[in-house]
């Protein structure tokens, strides 16, 4: 605890107050630039490792055949370009998600594409996919190797001409085949709210289609659906009966939040522009609901990820006793700073000893009837 308050004190006092009057997409990109330049060195992973990581054995899981040390991973989103895999084992992450990836490389929408919500604890993101394409990514990673497990993020190109149903069927099928042999899990993400053409692939007959194609694809990775907090209940029912035809081993609940109607109750501030996607606390509870719907309609036979409004380990416990086996975060380690993982997975394990458990798995899904 000791080492956690101090990075804390540091980034809550020196750094953030400094961060927080700069461009967010600036910031993200230096900060992206350091945490390649921490995972080049054994010496500087070591370093990291020393003030940022934390393990128990409660904490540790086996899901699906791949083992995780604790159940805290970084969502997709943060690194774009999967450029720092090499360090976020030393910063505490059990796992981690690349991209999201796409078929042919995009630059994203217009600049500026990235605020900050302060009072609210949130993002506005409108990034549009921005990535350097699933050729240049996979040839980067072939040789790389990963000490946490790497959940790989697949979209959809974000142009004009992936608009057409068989061209982004076609658009996805081609990233997804450059990572069948790297990195450990799928991720099929259907539900970025900032891409050309909206998210076509959550209406049952498309989502049929795609994963059909996905299916023929010899890989033993198992793969998960990023979704919507803005399903409706007969949305997500008609997700899950296509979805029990087909190789899905779960579900990642969820993606940002693009209902402005629904999302600005939750917001404080003031001014901001009403385009992209909204993380953070504003997502918390429509996640949270996400989960528990999945987990009690299928009786959880599927894998649930968590995401969104992960600031403390109540939040990330929440999340789990409705039905997440793991949970991701962005925003809060933006708002809390980098020790944030550890203080989570601390925090877990007195949570854990408090309710009598001995494993985190013996929680999940236990605030359901």
């Amino acid at each position: 605890m000791i080492k956690t308050n101090f990075v804390r004190f540091l980034y809550q006092n020196l750094l953030k107050p400094v961060f927080f009057k700069i461009d967010p997409e600036s910031i993200h990109d230096f900060m992206t630039w350091v945490g390649m330049l921490l995972g080049k060195s054994k010496i500087t992973k070591s370093i990291t490792a020393f003030f940022l990581t934390y393990s128990h054995p409660s904490l540790e899981q086996k899901i699906l055949g791949i083992k995780f040390n604790n159940p805290v991973g970084l969502a997709a989103g943060f690194d774009k370009n999967a450029r720092l895999t090499q360090i976020l084992p030393s910063v505490g992450f059990g796992f981690t998600e690349i991209g999201t990836i796409t078929g042919e490389p995009c630059s994203g929408n217009p600049k500026p594409r990235l605020w900050r919500l302060k009072e609210s604890k949130s993002l506005l993101v409108y990034y549009g996919l921005k990535n350097d394409g699933c050729e240049t990514i996979s040839n980067r990673l072939e040789k790389e190797k990963f000490t946490i497990p790497v959940i790989t993020s697949i979209g959809k190109t974000n142009c004009q001409e992936t608009v057409d149903r068989e061209a982004g069927i076609k658009d996805y099928v081609k990233a997804y085949k450059r990572f069948t042999d790297i990195g450990h899990f799928f991720d099929i993400n259907l539900s970025c709210p900032n891409a050309f053409g909206g998210q076509p692939f959550s209406d049952p007959q498309s989502l049929d289609q795609l994963l059909e194609e996905i299916d023929k694809i010899a890989t033993q990775k198992p793969v998960f659906l990023k979704v919507s907090p803005d399903l409706t209940d007969q949305q997500i029912d008609e997700i899950l009966s296509v979805v029990s035809k087909h190789k899905v081993a779960g579900f990642i609940c969820t993606n940002l939040t693009k209902d402005f109607q629904k999302a600005k109750a939750k917001i404080s501030d003031k001014k901001f522009p009403e385009k992209g996607g909204i993380s953070g606390k504003v997502v918390e509870d429509l996640a949270n609901d996400l989960i528990q719907k999945i987990y009690l309609k299928t009786k959880g036979e599927y894998i649930i990820i968590g995401c969104g409004g992960v600031f403390s380990a109540e939040d990330a416990y929440k999340k789990i006793k409705l039905g997440a086996s793991l949970v991701e975060l962005i925003t809060g380690m933006i708002f809390e700073g980098p020790q944030l993982i550890s203080e989570i997975n601390q925090g877990l394990v007195k949570l854990l000893q408090k309710d009598g458990y001995k494993n985190i798995s013996e929680a999940v899904g236990a605030n359901n009837p």
